[in-house]
């Protein structure tokens, strides 16, 4: 049997995500990114069309490499201004049942106990139906505007998301344990404090002595995403990535990088099937090929080549503006996204990419691939990319929005669905089923947040431990 295609929507609190200067577009309602109304009404869109989750991005800096300067970006929209991702959240758990929300979080300027209640929080508002996505950051703009002198070192952003993710899963896995909740009207008691626990966590970057803000949500640990695929983006995610985002530029060099993961995920005691793997991909779809080709073209023409290396600057840390038009680019490690020119130089083996070739590639879609198209054609490539990229599924960027989202519910959804490899129905009730099936509410034992189940059960509890008496 084929395997189903899971679909997440990739979206933005900005005007100009992944198609620069599309905002201007007639189409295009992504200058109301600011208002209630425009989410509620995608959220029900994209429910109507059975997507896993709406995959909200975020950055907590400007994109300010390429020119040295933030005026190509800012001019505009791209990715500035942007909002908090996570306030709209509860207002489109309100309007739908099973829509999932995969929500961006940079760990390397948070702090895990406070962040972890505000995920719990997210999970008990949606009845379960919230995502952590679990970046790093890349824009040296967001470490100056967090305080400190330049970029954390890049390996050394993900030791301090390991740890920041051990906290976190003591927070909800261990600290209350699964009846501590009582809310005993006759006694007076609500919860149980000899059945909440200090976690007493003493690390390298973080200290946590105390017990968790939330009781148990219903996943406990939301469903991590994960979004980075160099080489030690993909230790991290085939160690605690349930499902992980990657770039993708051709369904082979895809299928390199989706190995690897599972490769890791293997290594790590886990299923390969534990990790499911997400390209961004966007599509133009329309009634025949033809159409399809014409608003392909009819959207080029809206496209900001100079916004679109503004973004290029911040993925890869290098400014496009020292090279020629027409001057190929080679590798160069920085300490941005160090897998986003891997696919333009060192995969690229038939190929030599220019600086206008980027941008241009960039432009429209952003890093992903755009698929053009009828209902048939689009289908057909989205599962030649599911089946030789090794994927499980795609997110799905748009040109714009909501009309791409619109476009791909009604043509692309069931032309899928009469092959067999969509949804028909939504499986359970949270997220994590969503993905897995229903019944998987919670992380798999072989997820590394597992080991803190049951934990601190008869250690130390707030009812016989003096809280100052907890740290050291």
């Amino acid at each position: 049997m084929s395997k189903r295609i899971s679909v997440n929507a990739f979206d933005m609190t900005c005007v100009d995500h992944q198609s620069f200067g599309l905002w201007r577009h007639p189409r295009s309602r992504a200058t109301e990114y600011n208002t209630i109304e425009y989410w509620t009404e995608l959220a029900k869109l994209l429910e109507r069309g059975k997507f896993d989750a709406l995959f909200l991005a975020d950055v907590v800096g400007i994109y300010d490499i390429y020119k040295n300067s933030a005026a190509p970006a800012v001019r505009d929209g791209a990715q500035v201004p942007v909002n908090d991702p996570f306030m709209q959240v509860s207002a489109m758990a309100a309007v739908t049942e099973h829509l999932g929300f995969g929500v961006t979080s940079a760990v390397t300027y948070e702090q895990p106990y406070t962040l972890a209640r505000k995920y719990a929080t997210l999970d008990h508002l949606t009845k379960g139906r919230v995502g952590f996505n679990v970046v790093t950051s890349y824009l040296p703009s967001a470490a100056e505007n967090q305080g400190l002198p330049r970029q954390i070192e890049h390996d050394t952003r993900y030791e301090i998301a390991e740890e920041f993710l051990d906290v976190c899963y003591k927070l909800w896995e261990g600290s209350w344990e699964e009846d501590a909740v009582v809310q005993n009207r006759e006694t007076g008691v609500y919860a149980d404090p000899t059945k909440v626990h200090p976690i007493r966590h003493s690390g390298e970057h973080f200290t946590v002595p105390g017990a968790g803000l939330t009781a148990p949500s219903p996943q406990r640990t939301p469903l991590i995403f994960q979004a980075g695929a160099s080489s030690r983006g993909q230790a991290f995610a085939g160690k605690h990535a349930e499902a992980v985002f990657i770039g993708g530029l051709r369904p082979d060099l895809t299928r390199f990088v989706t190995d690897k993961i599972r490769d890791r995920a293997q290594a790590e005691g886990r299923s390969r099937d534990d990790v499911k793997i997400y390209a961004m991909l966007s599509v133009v779809v329309a009634d025949t090929d033809e159409q399809a080709q014409e608003k392909y073209r009819d959207y080029l023409q809206y496209v900001d080549l100079e916004a679109s290396q503004a973004i290029i600057g911040g993925w890869s840390g290098v400014d496009l503006s020292q090279f020629d038009e027409d001057e190929a680019l080679n590798y160069i490690k920085t300490d941005s996204i160090q897998s986003f020119l891997t696919p333009f130089t060192l995969q690229s083996k038939d190929k030599q990419w220019t600086r206008e070739e980027i941008a241009k590639h960039c432009a429209l879609g952003g890093m992903g691939a755009v698929l053009v198209g009828s209902a048939q054609t689009v289908a057909d490539q989205l599962e030649t990319w599911v089946d030789e990229g090794g994927l499980d599924g795609i997110n799905l960027a748009y040109h714009v929005s909501p009309g791409s989202f619109e476009d791909f519910v009604e043509y692309v959804v069931p032309e899928l669905q009469k092959r067999g490899r969509y949804r028909t129905e939504y499986e359970g009730t949270t997220l994590r089923e969503s993905l897995y099936g229903e019944g998987q509410l919670r992380v798999k034992d072989t997820h590394p947040a597992a080991k803190y189940r049951g934990a601190f059960v008869g250690k130390p509890s707030v009812a016989d431990t003096p809280s100052r008496e907890l740290v050291g």
